[in-house]
């Protein structure tokens, strides 16, 4: 069994209080490891697991879980935790894990969830969405559909997703949400498998083929999986298709490192925007 063998990695380090008198992991902290894989696995399928999970009108229970040790890993460790689904049944989805420090093995497992309705916590049949979302993920296949548009046909999804973050979030005012740019901007959000909207930005046009990127807002439950950078880098390829030779923005200085890696760069001083420090940022194209 090799770490390549699985779609999803999930990393961490050994700490002090998971290890015992001689800096090995106790054996119950190995299904803690796991279970935190899981809610890494949901998050890889871009799926915010309880809304995805009330639209499913169901609920995820774990019927039998097994450990297998082959090794020991110790105090400082840094560890890869690597699951995959294996196999859909019925009503039933098995896991396997195993966990790798480098190339080498130290603990497979079995996990087996059983989806129910979570008032009666009586089985139902795997919803075929999320059969084929699953099927789908481990195939290697793309499961995020970025739509663009206009605000007519995608201000729904655009104004959800925006007010979670920036007026639930950051408590700015509901008013400064939405302004007159919304109506001639060209709109991206990105779709998981279940139709939800998780992601949103939009590019407007500006004179001297500039393109002006903003309202950047990925659903919290997501951050760190790529979703942002992809709805970036479509807004920038529009950009670029509609003959720009700049795009920019203004950065909120904590996402600053963010657009870095996206190949930003900064420009001028920092200013205070609703309350918010930011910094302004350019691409050339």
């Amino acid at each position: 069994m090799k770490p390549n063998d699985f779609r999803l990695h999930h990393r961490l380090r050994v700490r002090w209080a998971e290890v015992d008198m001689q800096k090995i992991v106790f054996n119950a902290h190995y299904l803690m490891y796991f279970d935190t894989a899981i809610t890494d696995y949901w998050r890889a399928l871009a799926l915010p697991y309880e809304e995805a999970m009330i639209q499913l009108g169901g609920e995820l229970y774990v019927k039998k879980a097994s450990v297998e040790y082959h090794g020991s890993a110790r105090f400082d460790d840094r560890l890869d935790v690597a699951l995959k689904c294996a196999r859909i049944g019925h009503s039933s989805m098995v896991f396997t894990g195993a966990i790798f420090r480098g190339e080498a093995l130290l603990i497979t497992c079995e996990l087996v969830y059983v989806f129910a309705d979570p008032a009666s916590q009586t089985s139902r049949p795997v919803p075929p969405a999320l059969r084929s979302l699953i099927e789908r993920f481990e195939a290697g296949e793309s499961i995020l559909e970025v739509r663009l548009g206009a605000w007519s046909e995608l201000w729904p999804a655009v104004a959800r997703i925006r007010t979670a973050l920036l007026v639930e979030e950051q408590r700015i005012e509901p008013e400064s949400e939405c302004d007159e740019a919304d109506r001639s901007a060209l709109h991206a959000v990105a779709f998981n498998a279940l139709g939800q909207g998780i992601a949103t930005g939009r590019l407007v046009r500006q004179g001297h083929a500039s393109g002006k990127i903003g309202c950047l807002a990925v659903h919290r439950a997501l951050r760190s999986e790529g979703i942002g950078q992809t709805v970036l880098g479509a807004l920038v390829g529009a950009a670029r298709q509609s003959g720009d030779h700049e795009v920019m923005l203004n950065a909120q200085c904590s996402a600053e490192a963010f657009y870095l890696r996206q190949g930003f760069m900064p420009r001028g001083e920092i200013f205070t925007k609703a309350g918010i420090p930011h910094k302004e940022m350019f691409k050339p194209l």
